[in-house]
């Protein structure tokens, strides 16, 4: 049924998705006060002096949003639960690649600008990102808790 308590962790994967397109995800502060880089979903951009540099990464937000639209495909899903398990063992492989992308970022690529021992500070969007990770834990949790307790019904008839 539609009410289920995965129906909510996948609702708010849905949610904190959203979260995630429209939040900063990293940012870091440069060598002079007013330099600071910064990561969203959609771009990276850094400055240098009165120079703004942008690197679009369009890749990550088409992988923020398939995830939420997957989430809320696999709500509406509730009459087969193994399509449910599938949706959300793809979406933590989505998540995971979302998670490589944002560390490779910003612990690597960014490692250049600034103080190279200054990791910069996680914001609202990478948590977010956390936020649907845990989620989707527990919404896959409960759909196998679900199909055990079909099929053990299923054998007392």
């Amino acid at each position: 049924m539609i009410q289920r308590i995965q129906t909510v962790f996948l609702f708010l994967i849905t949610v904190a998705m959203g979260i995630a397109l429209t939040n900063p995800i990293w940012e870091k502060a440069g060598l002079k006060s007013p330099e600071m880089a910064h990561l969203s979903a959609l771009q990276y951009t850094h400055q240098e002096g009165i120079t703004t540099y942008a690197d679009t990464i369009w890749y990550l937000a088409l992988l923020i949003a398939v995830v939420g639209l997957v989430s809320l495909y696999a709500i509406f899903q509730y009459r087969n639960r193994l399509t449910q398990t599938a949706l959300c063992a793809a979406n933590a492989l989505m998540l995971t690649a979302i998670m490589g992308i944002i560390l490779y970022r910003t612990l690597y690529m960014a490692k250049a600008y600034g103080i190279p021992t200054d990791q910069g500070t996680f914001l609202v969007g990478f948590y977010a990102i956390i936020a649907a990770l845990v989620f989707n834990a527990l919404a896959n949790r409960s759909i196998r808790r679900d199909e055990k307790l079909v099929r053990g019904s299923d054998r007392i008839r």
